[in-house]
Protein backbone atom coordinates (compact mmCIF):
# COMPACT_ATOMS: atom_id res chain seq x y z
CA UNK A 1 0.00 0.00 0.00
CA UNK A 2 1.33 3.41 -0.98
CA UNK A 3 0.46 6.26 1.34
CA UNK A 4 -0.24 9.70 -0.08
CA UNK A 5 1.84 12.64 1.09
CA UNK A 6 -1.18 14.12 2.85
CA UNK A 7 -1.84 10.83 4.67
CA UNK A 8 1.77 10.69 5.88
CA UNK A 9 1.73 14.29 7.12
CA UNK A 10 -1.64 13.81 8.81
CA UNK A 11 -0.35 10.72 10.63
CA UNK A 12 2.84 12.53 11.67
CA UNK A 13 0.74 15.31 13.15
CA UNK A 14 -1.68 12.96 14.86
CA UNK A 15 0.90 10.84 16.69
CA UNK A 16 3.37 13.67 17.26
CA UNK A 17 6.52 11.57 17.32
CA UNK A 18 8.66 9.74 14.78
CA UNK A 19 11.26 7.27 16.09
CA UNK A 20 14.58 7.55 14.26
CA UNK A 21 16.54 4.30 14.35
CA UNK A 22 19.24 2.28 12.65
CA UNK A 23 20.75 -1.12 13.32
CA UNK A 24 22.78 -3.49 11.18
CA UNK A 25 21.02 -6.54 12.65
CA UNK A 26 17.68 -7.14 10.94
CA UNK A 27 16.22 -9.07 13.89
CA UNK A 28 16.99 -6.20 16.26
CA UNK A 29 15.41 -3.76 13.80
CA UNK A 30 12.29 -5.94 13.60
CA UNK A 31 11.98 -6.06 17.39
CA UNK A 32 12.38 -2.30 17.66
CA UNK A 33 9.77 -1.79 14.93
CA UNK A 34 7.37 -4.12 16.77
CA UNK A 35 7.91 -2.32 20.08
CA UNK A 36 7.39 1.05 18.42
CA UNK A 37 4.18 0.01 16.69
CA UNK A 38 2.79 -1.68 19.79
CA UNK A 39 3.62 1.48 21.73
CA UNK A 40 1.49 3.55 19.36
CA UNK A 41 3.92 4.70 16.66
CA UNK A 42 2.52 4.88 13.12
CA UNK A 43 5.38 6.70 11.34
CA UNK A 44 8.89 5.27 11.67
CA UNK A 45 12.17 6.52 10.20
CA UNK A 46 14.99 4.06 9.59
CA UNK A 47 18.30 5.78 8.88
CA UNK A 48 20.72 5.12 6.04
CA UNK A 49 23.81 4.39 8.09
CA UNK A 50 26.12 1.44 7.68
CA UNK A 51 27.03 -0.65 4.66
CA UNK A 52 23.96 -2.89 4.82
CA UNK A 53 21.34 -0.21 5.51
CA UNK A 54 19.60 -0.71 2.17
CA UNK A 55 19.47 -4.48 2.61
CA UNK A 56 18.09 -4.19 6.16
CA UNK A 57 15.57 -1.57 5.11
CA UNK A 58 14.29 -3.70 2.23
CA UNK A 59 13.68 -6.64 4.58
CA UNK A 60 12.23 -4.39 7.27
CA UNK A 61 9.79 -2.90 4.78
CA UNK A 62 8.57 -6.34 3.78
CA UNK A 63 8.23 -7.26 7.46
CA UNK A 64 6.36 -4.04 8.29
CA UNK A 65 3.37 -5.12 6.20
CA UNK A 66 2.11 -7.07 9.23
CA UNK A 67 1.50 -3.76 11.00
CA UNK A 68 -1.62 -2.14 9.59
CA UNK A 69 -1.18 1.54 8.77
CA UNK A 70 2.53 1.69 9.57
CA UNK A 71 4.40 4.26 7.47
CA UNK A 72 8.10 3.50 7.03
CA UNK A 73 10.54 6.08 5.68
CA UNK A 74 14.27 6.44 5.28
CA UNK A 75 16.54 9.13 6.72
CA UNK A 76 20.12 10.35 6.22
CA UNK A 77 19.67 10.59 2.46
CA UNK A 78 22.20 12.70 0.54
CA UNK A 79 22.04 11.70 -3.14
CA UNK A 80 19.50 11.10 -5.92
CA UNK A 81 20.72 7.50 -6.25
CA UNK A 82 19.97 6.86 -2.58
CA UNK A 83 16.51 8.33 -3.11
CA UNK A 84 15.86 5.99 -6.04
CA UNK A 85 17.34 2.92 -4.29
CA UNK A 86 15.25 3.37 -1.16
CA UNK A 87 12.05 4.24 -3.01
CA UNK A 88 12.56 1.04 -4.99
CA UNK A 89 12.95 -0.73 -1.63
CA UNK A 90 9.59 0.68 -0.52
CA UNK A 91 10.37 3.90 1.38
CA UNK A 92 7.21 5.89 2.06
CA UNK A 93 9.11 9.14 2.60
CA UNK A 94 12.63 10.58 2.38
CA UNK A 95 14.44 12.59 5.08
CA UNK A 96 17.73 14.46 4.63
CA UNK A 97 19.99 16.12 7.22
CA UNK A 98 20.36 19.09 4.84
CA UNK A 99 18.56 20.98 2.08
CA UNK A 100 19.76 19.16 -1.04
CA UNK A 101 18.13 20.35 -4.29
CA UNK A 102 18.69 17.22 -6.37
CA UNK A 103 17.26 15.05 -3.58
CA UNK A 104 14.18 17.28 -3.67
CA UNK A 105 13.89 16.96 -7.45
CA UNK A 106 14.29 13.18 -7.46
CA UNK A 107 11.82 12.66 -4.60
CA UNK A 108 9.24 14.92 -6.21
CA UNK A 109 9.65 13.20 -9.56
CA UNK A 110 8.88 9.92 -7.78
CA UNK A 111 5.87 11.49 -6.03
CA UNK A 112 7.47 10.80 -2.64
CA UNK A 113 7.32 13.10 0.39
CA UNK A 114 10.75 14.57 1.19
CA UNK A 115 11.66 16.27 4.43
CA UNK A 116 14.83 18.40 4.27
CA UNK A 117 16.98 19.34 7.23
CA UNK A 118 17.19 23.10 7.72
CA UNK A 119 18.95 25.27 10.27
CA UNK A 120 18.15 28.82 9.14
CA UNK A 121 15.11 30.81 8.05
CA UNK A 122 16.71 31.19 4.60
CA UNK A 123 17.02 27.41 4.21
CA UNK A 124 13.43 26.95 5.38
CA UNK A 125 12.17 29.56 2.92
CA UNK A 126 14.12 27.96 0.07
CA UNK A 127 12.86 24.50 1.02
CA UNK A 128 9.28 25.70 0.91
CA UNK A 129 9.90 27.35 -2.46
CA UNK A 130 11.12 23.93 -3.66
CA UNK A 131 7.90 22.33 -2.48
CA UNK A 132 8.77 20.99 0.99
CA UNK A 133 5.62 20.41 3.05
CA UNK A 134 7.43 19.47 6.26
CA UNK A 135 10.77 20.80 7.50
CA UNK A 136 13.23 18.96 9.73
CA UNK A 137 14.84 21.39 12.20
CA UNK A 138 18.33 19.94 12.49
CA UNK A 139 20.30 19.68 14.66
CA UNK A 140 17.53 20.25 17.19
CA UNK A 141 19.84 20.31 20.19
CA UNK A 142 21.74 23.25 18.65
CA UNK A 143 18.70 25.16 17.37
CA UNK A 144 16.47 24.66 20.40
CA UNK A 145 12.76 25.45 20.97
CA UNK A 146 13.42 29.21 20.80
CA UNK A 147 14.40 28.79 17.13
CA UNK A 148 11.07 27.09 16.45
CA UNK A 149 9.17 29.90 18.17
CA UNK A 150 11.02 32.56 16.17
CA UNK A 151 10.43 30.81 12.85
CA UNK A 152 6.75 30.17 13.57
CA UNK A 153 6.31 33.87 14.31
CA UNK A 154 7.09 34.71 10.68
CA UNK A 155 5.93 31.44 9.09
CA UNK A 156 2.93 30.44 11.24
CA UNK A 157 1.69 27.72 8.86
CA UNK A 158 5.05 25.94 8.82
CA UNK A 159 5.04 22.23 9.67
CA UNK A 160 8.31 21.60 11.46
CA UNK A 161 9.89 18.56 13.09
CA UNK A 162 12.98 18.97 15.28
CA UNK A 163 15.34 16.01 15.38
CA UNK A 164 18.37 15.68 17.61
CA UNK A 165 18.33 16.41 21.33
CA UNK A 166 14.62 15.69 21.80
CA UNK A 167 14.05 13.78 25.05
CA UNK A 168 11.06 11.62 26.07
CA UNK A 169 10.35 13.71 29.16
CA UNK A 170 7.41 15.97 29.94
CA UNK A 171 9.68 18.96 30.49
CA UNK A 172 11.54 18.62 27.21
CA UNK A 173 8.55 17.65 25.07
CA UNK A 174 6.58 20.54 26.57
CA UNK A 175 9.21 23.03 25.44
CA UNK A 176 9.11 21.77 21.86
CA UNK A 177 5.35 21.52 21.48
CA UNK A 178 4.64 24.83 23.16
CA UNK A 179 7.11 26.34 20.67
CA UNK A 180 4.86 25.11 17.84
CA UNK A 181 6.35 21.90 16.42
CA UNK A 182 4.17 19.60 14.32
CA UNK A 183 5.91 16.50 15.64
CA UNK A 184 9.33 15.48 16.95
CA UNK A 185 11.94 13.02 15.70
CA UNK A 186 13.55 11.04 18.48
CA UNK A 187 16.56 8.75 18.23
CA UNK A 188 19.27 8.06 20.80
CA UNK A 189 17.26 9.56 23.68
CA UNK A 190 14.52 7.03 23.00
CA UNK A 191 16.53 3.99 21.95
CA UNK A 192 18.91 3.51 24.84
CA UNK A 193 21.93 1.48 23.72
CA UNK A 194 21.84 -0.70 26.83
CA UNK A 195 18.19 -1.55 26.29
CA UNK A 196 18.84 -2.52 22.68
CA UNK A 197 21.89 -4.56 23.63
CA UNK A 198 20.02 -6.32 26.44
CA UNK A 199 16.91 -6.75 24.26
CA UNK A 200 14.66 -4.85 26.66
CA UNK A 201 12.02 -4.35 24.01
CA UNK A 202 9.14 -4.38 26.52
CA UNK A 203 10.74 -1.46 28.37
CA UNK A 204 11.19 0.33 25.05
CA UNK A 205 7.54 -0.20 24.15
CA UNK A 206 6.45 1.28 27.49
CA UNK A 207 8.72 4.29 27.13
CA UNK A 208 7.37 4.96 23.64
CA UNK A 209 3.79 4.61 24.83
CA UNK A 210 4.45 6.95 27.76
CA UNK A 211 6.09 9.54 25.49
CA UNK A 212 3.15 9.48 23.07
CA UNK A 213 0.71 9.84 25.97
CA UNK A 214 2.74 12.77 27.30
CA UNK A 215 2.59 14.50 23.92
CA UNK A 216 -1.21 14.21 23.83
CA UNK A 217 -1.51 15.59 27.38
CA UNK A 218 0.73 18.53 26.47
CA UNK A 219 -1.31 19.26 23.35
CA UNK A 220 -4.55 19.21 25.30
CA UNK A 221 -3.29 21.44 28.11
CA UNK A 222 -4.00 25.16 27.55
Amino acid sequence: MKFSNSEIIETMEKTGMIPVFNHSDLEVAKNVLDASYNGGVRVFEFTNRGENALEVFRELKAYSSRHKGLILGIGTIFTPKEVEDFIEAGADFIVSPALIPNVAVTSTRNDTLWIPGCGTVTEIFNAREMGAQVIKAFPGNVLGPSFISAVKAVLPSLKIMPTGGVEPTEENLSQWFKAGVTCVGMGSQLFKKDWIKQKKFDALEKQISDALDTIQVIRNTP
